[in-house]
C-alpha cells in the first residue's frame, strides 16, 4: 500500500496538478492539507471519478484536511478534542486495512513570540495527547501531513539563515518530540540520514528554483507500521510546472 501526503495550498487552485498526478501515481491513499475549502466545496465529481473515496474536514478560504483512498476506509474522525477552536479545521483520521491514518495540518506559527507562535505550541501538545490516545488504540499507526516543524539542520538547506526562526525553532522540535513520545519514528530518516531533501521550498524567495527548501512534511510511525514500511520518496516533479504548490507530494510504501 502507499499512502501519500500533499499540501496543495487550495485543492480547487491546484487541481490541474492534482488529477493527473492521481492518474498517474495512483496511491492507495492521499492525505491532503490546506484544501482551503469547506467540505461542500470539494472537487468530488473529478476525484471521485478516478475511483477514490472522499473524507474531508473543510473550512471557508483557510486550513482543512482531506482523507481520498481507493482502499475502504472507515472509522472516521474529524479534528481533536480540547484543541483551540480559533485553529481551524486541522486534523482527519481513518483506517485502512489494518492501519490506522492520521492527517495533520500543523500550526503555522507565523514567527516565534508570535501569538500564533504560542498556539501552534498548545495545538501540538493537544495533538501529543491525542497520538498517545490513538496508538494505544490502533498499534499500526502512521502519522502524516504538513508539520511545519524541521527535526535538525539536515532539513535545511541553509541552517544560519534559519537558526531558531519559525520551523526551526527549539521550542517547536521540543514540542515535535513530545507528539513523537507516543513512540513514533520518522520514517524518511529511517530509510534515508543524509540531508539535503527537501518537501517545501519558498515562492517568493524562488527556493525551488535556487535548490533552498526545508523537508517539513513528514511520516512518522508506530514500532508496528515501521516494522511494515519499506520507502519513503518525495515526488520533486510535482512541485515543477505552471502554478504549482509550494510543497512536493510525499510517499510512503508500507505492507
Amino acid at each position: 500500500m502507499r499512502i501519500a501526503t500533499w499540501n496543495v495550498n487550495s485543492i480547487r487552485a491546484r487541481l490541474p496538478h492534482v488529477l493527473p498526478w492521481l492518474a498517474r501515481v495512483r496511491p492507495d491513499v492521499l492525505c491532503l492539507q490546506e484544501i482551503k475549502c469547506q467540505d461542500e466545496q470539494f472537487p468530488r465529481e473529478e476525484i471521485e471519478a478516478l475511483g477514490y473515496a472522499i473524507e474531508t474536514h473543510g473550512q471557508k478560504s483557510y486550513n482543512g484536511v482531506a482523507l481520498l483512498s481507493l482502499l475502504p476506509l472507515s472509522d472516521v474522525a474529524r479534528g481533536m478534542a480540547g484543541e483551540p477552536s480559533e485553529t481551524g479545521a486541522r486534523v482527519i483520521a481513518g483506517t485502512v486495512g489494518d492501519v490506522r491514518v492520521v492527517n495533520a495540518y500543523v500550526v503555522n506559527g507565523q514567527e516565534v513570540g508570535h501569538a500564533k507562535y504560542a498556539l501552534k505550541l498548545g495545538w501540538l501538545s493537544v495533538l501529543a495527547q491525542l497520538l498517545r490516545a490513538e496508538v494505544a488504540a490502533h498499534p499500526k499507526l502512521v502519522l502524516t501531513g504538513d508539520f511545519n516543524v524541521t527535526f535538525d539542520d539536515r532539513d535545511i538547506s541553509e541552517p544560519e539563515k534559519w537558526r531558531d526562526r519559525i520551523l526551526c525553532s527549539t521550542p517547536e522540535r521540543e514540542a515535535l518530540a513530545a507528539v513523537m513520545s507516543a513512540g513514533l519514528t520518522d520514517v524518511f530518516r529511517h530509510f534515508e540520514p543524509a540531508g539535503g531533501h527537501y518537501t517545501w521550498w519558498d515562492f517568493y524567495t524562488r527556493g525551488f528554483q535556487r535548490g533552498q527548501g526545508l523537508r517539513i512534511d513528514h511520516f512518522l510511525a508506530s514500532p508496528a507500521a515501521l516494522a511494515a514500511s519499506r520507502a519513503v520518496t518525495i515526488d520533486v516533479d510535482a512541485r515543477r510546472g505552471e502554478k504549482p504548490s509550494d510543497h512536493a507530494p510525499v510517499l510512503l510504501t508500507i505492507e
